[in-house]
């Protein structure tokens, strides 16, 4: 049974999915007042983790691929701070790993588990590349030769297998999961999904729009950061199964072994969410009106225009062609909470959402003439007091208002499928 609609987008927040601070500033005052006097600690853990990943490093290098250098990296990051832990592991079939992507470390520590080749999809390549454990690929600027060489690299039976990330972008993993790419399934016909979950006292396991430098800097500075890897059994396409198919399949299957839910949510989102933080801070409030001279104009921001979410619009505007007797200012400000133009309609249907319905045009009320009572679109001004009578009985007012609320309902459904199409109108979150 497929999850209820509403809960799913109201999870879908870029907010809830990506941290936007590292230290909990609105936590308990023992968290706060632990990690101050923790603070000398974690600086000495700092300095010494630093020459002991060093030496990792060079152990990395030095050894060859196989078991006994997996169990000896390993037991060296235990000293680092970074503890692994795996349940159900099984051995690997499939030819291409997909997990859930957590923190920019994600494919070094799977690869302590299980031999596994990441590919680098974006940045620089050459030797930080290389010494951060990513595998360089021929044509990774374009997508089209990307999939080929990824396809004749699986081909090659004594390559270990690939390791991808179809979020394409790290969440703080407690909430949703961004919408798989579906490029990685179109390798192979088989994909084994890796469920990732990270733990870590103190601070945040990852913070949107951190380098990775940072990112380690904190892994060494608190105390220990946990991975709990769980292993699931490889997913076959079906046939006749397309790549989004297979992709949402895999999403799906993840999130219920996580424990979190598939938002419609994609790595451009999580792009648009940090431009958002850079122009207008979470812990940056918006200063009070200040009262102005009655003859001087209110000045405009011109920032505003550029840091506006077209794609919010975008959502709003075919919303209030569904309902245009709904205020533009009611819709945003429910899809800013949904992003789901389906999921905003139901709210504004089931009321939801509050609002004052404007004046309705002539084309809505003479195209749902039952809503308003009225049996003739030529007499919808003038006899809409059937839908509008107050009832002496309590029943006979509730069962008016259901089926006034059904009208509408059936009347928005109908002008939304013809305007986008049925299809359309499935995949509008």
């Amino acid at each position: 049974m497929e999850p209820p609609p509403v809960p799913a987008a109201a999870a879908a927040s870029p907010e809830r999915l990506f941290d936007s601070h590292r230290l909990p500033s609105d936590g308990p005052l023992p968290v706060l007042l632990a990690l101050l006097l923790y603070a000398p600690v974690g600086l000495c853990l700092l300095l010494v983790r630093l020459f002991v990943g060093l030496h990792v490093f060079l152990v990395s290098c030095a050894l060859p691929d196989g078991a006994p250098r997996r169990f000896l990296v390993r037991a060296m990051c235990s000293v680092l701070g970074l503890f692994v832990w795996q349940s159900r592991p099984r051995r690997v079939r499939a030819r291409v790993l997909v997990a859930n992507h957590v923190t920019p470390f994600d494919h070094n520590v799977l690869g302590l588990l299980a031999s596994c080749s990441a590919p680098v999809l974006n940045g620089a390549a050459g030797f930080l590349c290389w010494s951060r454990g990513f595998l360089e690929v021929a044509g990774a600027e374009s997508r089209a030769e990307l999939l080929e060489s990824l396809k004749g690299y699986c081909l090659q039976g004594g390559n270990p297998p690939l390791l991808l990330f179809p979020e394409e972008e790290t969440t703080n993993g407690r909430v949703g999961l961004l919408r798989f790419s579906s490029w990685p399934f179109s390798i192979v016909d088989a994909v084994q999904p890796l469920a990732l979950q990270v733990w870590r006292p103190f601070v945040a396991v990852s913070v949107a729009g951190a380098s990775w430098f940072t990112e380690l800097l904190w892994t060494f500075f608190v105390p220990f950061t946990v991975y709990q890897v769980r292993w699931l059994p490889s997913v076959y396409r079906e046939a006749e199964e397309t790549q989004e198919e297979f992709a949402l399949r895999v999403q799906e299957l993840l999130a219920l072994e996580l424990g979190v839910v598939s938002t419609c949510l994609t790595a451009a989102d999580k792009a648009e969410h940090l431009k958002r933080l850079r122009h207008h801070p979470p812990a940056s409030r918006p200063p009070p009106p200040s009262s102005q001279p009655s003859g001087s104009r209110p000045q405009i921001s011109r920032s505003m225009p550029s840091t506006e979410n077209v794609h919010l619009i975008g959502l709003a505007q075919r919303v209030r062609e569904v309902l245009p007797q709904v205020p533009m200012s009611a819709i945003r400000k429910d899809l800013a909470q949904t992003n789901c133009v389906d999921t905003t309609i139901a709210n504004l249907l089931e009321g939801r959402v509050p609002f004052v319905p404007e004046a309705e045009t002539e084309g809505f009320v003479a195209a749902a003439p039952s809503f308003y009572g009225a049996q003739d679109p030529t007499t919808s001004r003038i006899a809409p007091a059937s839908g509008k009578l107050f009832a002496r009985s309590a029943e006979a007012r509730q069962l008016s208002l259901q089926e006034r609320k059904q009208a509408l309902w059936d009347y928005a459904r109908r002008r939304y499928t013809e305007k986008y199409g049925i299809a359309h109108a499935e995949g509008s979150c």
